[in-house]
């Protein structure tokens, strides 16, 4: 394989926190590697690097030349004045740069360089350049090419940037949390995208479907060590668990044995023999190991929420629009006790302002909504996050308790509690400021958990958290004792800690589905079959043209068996229509969807024999 990059021996420091150290990794072409660590431990730096936008302490990284390479910031900077088409002409690439350089070669008199920029124009593709940019913003669904960059929603602004990376039609991508403000449509898209092409790609992801489907090798960086898994995540999880068994149990017998040579060590005089030399020595290494990290297992967090009564909200006969646009359009609902519902849907159909209605930052336009007595909202907002940057991590939580219960009779100091969601003692009495992006979103989220609430309202809260924190959340919410709804693009963690979701798909239509993420696009798909199997028959029967030649008389068991047709053909044309309108009604259980699912395509080809035969008998004088 053709090597694409190559890093070597590779360290970077702020000071005295070293990020990582010695890292050396190579992408070849066609590899399409995940890169998991930890909120802190250098990813986006990491990356930053690789894409020269920020300087390292040691190392040596190579590109292949003339590597076509394109990168996904995660927080790029467009100035506002600037249209959607215009912004894919702004952050410097080398086609851009050389369209830029021949437009000025073209107004400078006698046309300088002229040759030399045709062939690197060639080289480039930047004669269809703007083509392609409006192509690949069209299939990302931005159409407005002439829309200001300042009245885009993050989704949309997040597909800009993602056009401007395809736009170039890189060698190698450079992707840092790609599906971050993708809604699932669009989240699927490029999932198929990358996986058709013949791209090389190194990316960070917290989306674990997403990383499963896309990336055929996993690196790790953990304890500023480089770990690499040829597989895909599911691969990884196997073999991480097999890594820290391994480290566990070597770790442990080195304990063993660092007891017995300590008091050797204690006991033994100063002046020592050759042999005794040796086994000081042995004993210092052995020392290094037994101190090692240990990988403990995850406490179970069983978090006693405060007590919630029956009535939990009522939304009755709710009205919610902006303009033309409906969110809620007679919108009823009873919240359960102990219900966790997920809520999914496309960028733009309201489910941050339906959650901003419920927490009463949204007044709806008509109708009731009754909260009750006993419900303590807990919320993680998107816009939640603000902190005093001079106070330590350890003060913003004491701040607001400094202790949180738990559901067996202990306690939980802020501190353990903090720890349990992977901050270090060490990071616990440093300052805010110097916090990661995704250090701090884990810290906003401690500061709604650690209030005690019965009811939790997640609004992305999987944006900027790493795999492992999403790990503990899962766990933290699937063994939470209140009520949870949460809005998400993650399917993996929607899979785990919901049970069932309301879907809005625009225009205040809001359906209800008993299921998962994947047990709701799975009945999607099947759906979608069913919907191009109605139309084949239609087709079929256009296409059926009378037969030529005469004519003859019907037999007295062929009108019996005309008849018969008829009948039956009521009986299944009724049949089929009422298992359509439950299909679209959203009210049955996944076992009744996928039972219904089922007879629908045996129900369609039945009525397609039956009706057929029924065409050739009429074709018979009667």
């Amino acid at each position: 394989m053709v090597s694409y990059l190559q890093v070597e021996n590779l360290t970077k420091s702020f000071g005295d926190l070293v990020l990582f150290e010695d890292l050396s990794f190579g992408v070849a072409e066609g590899q399409r590697i995940g890169l998991i660590a930890k909120n802190g431990t250098g990813k986006t730096t990491l990356l930053n690097i690789l894409a020269g936008k920020e300087g390292y302490d040691e190392g040596k990284i190579t590109y292949r030349r003339d590597l076509r390479v394109g990168y996904l910031e995660q927080h790029p900077y467009y100035p506002e004045n600037l249209t959607v088409l215009e912004a894919c002409f702004y952050h410097g690439n080398p086609t851009t740069q050389v369209i830029k350089e021949y437009e000025k070669c073209m107004e400078t008199p006698g046309n300088p360089g002229l040759e030399e920029l045709l062939g690197r124009m060639e080289h480039e593709k930047a004669w269809d350049y703007e083509r392609r940019a409006k192509q690949i913003l069209s299939q990302l669904k931005i159409r407005d090419f002439d829309q200001p960059i300042s009245q885009l929603s993050g989704g949309q602004l997040k597909r800009v940037v993602l056009a401007n990376v395809l736009i170039v039609e890189p060698d190698l991508l450079i992707l840092d949390e790609p599906t971050n403000h993708l809604d699932l449509e669009m989240t699927e898209w490029l999932e198929e995208y990358l996986k058709r092409g013949s791209l090389s790609l190194l990316m960070v992801t917290h989306d674990r479907y997403f990383l499963d489907r896309v990336c055929s090798e996993i690196i790790e960086i953990d304890n500023r060590q480089l770990y690499s898994y040829k597989g895909n995540y599911s691969y990884y999880l196997e073999k991480r668990q097999e890594r820290i068994d391994a480290t566990n149990a070597e770790i442990a017998r080195a304990n063993n044995l660092y007891r017995t040579e300590l008091e050797w060590m204690r006991r033994m005089p100063q002046a020592r023999g050759h042999k005794a030399r040796y086994r000081e020595e042995a004993f210092y290494d052995l020392e290094k190991v037994a101190k090692q990290h240990r990988y403990d297992q995850q406490v179970k967090l069983d978090v006693k929420a405060s007590y919630i009564g029956s009535k939990i909200f009522e939304a009755d006969h709710l009205y919610k629009s902006f303009g033309d646009l409906k969110i809620l359009d007679d919108f009823s609902y009873i919240f359960a006790r102990y219900e966790k519902m997920g809520i999914v849907g496309n960028n733009g159909t309201g489910k941050s302002t339906f959650i901003k209605i419920l927490m009463g930052e949204e007044k709806p336009d008509s109708g009731k909504l009754e909260i009750g007595e006993t419900v303590r909202f807990g919320y993680y907002s998107q816009e939640g996050l603000k902190f005093n940057e001079q106070m330590k991590v350890i003060d913003v939580i004491t701040d607001i308790a400094e202790v949180i219960e738990l559901g067996n009779g202990k306690r939980l100091t802020a501190s353990q509690f903090l720890q349990h969601f992977l901050f270090t003692p060490e990071t616990q009495h440093s300052y805010v400021y110097k916090l990661s992006g995704g250090e701090r979103r884990r810290l906003y989220l401690c500061t709604v958990l650690m209030r005690n609430p019965n009811f939790l309202v997640l609004d992305e809260p999987t944006n900027d958290l790493d795999i492992v924190t999403l790990q503990v959340l899962e766990e933290y919410l699937q063994n939470f004792k209140g009520c949870v709804i949460v809005v998400s693009h993650d399917r993996y963690f929607m899979d785990k800690v919901v049970d069932h979701l309301l879907v809005f798909k625009g225009q205040g239509d809001i359906r209800d589905f008993p299921g998962n993420y994947s047990d709701y696009r799975d009945w999607k798909l099947m759906r979608e079959e069913v919907e191009k199997e109605k139309v084949k028959p239609k087709e079929e029967k256009t296409q059926r043209v009378r037969p030529s030649g005469g004519k003859r008389k019907m037999t007295f068991k062929e009108k019996q068996e005309f008849e018969a047709l008829e009948k039956d053909i009521a009986l299944l044309e009724a049949e089929k229509k009422t298992i359509e309108e439950a299909l679209c009604s959203g009210t049955l259980s996944v076992d009744e969807l996928t039972e219904k699912s089922k007879r629908l395509p045996l129900l369609e080809e039945e009525l397609d024999e039956k009706t057929f035969r029924w065409l050739e008998l009429s074709e018979i004088e009667g």
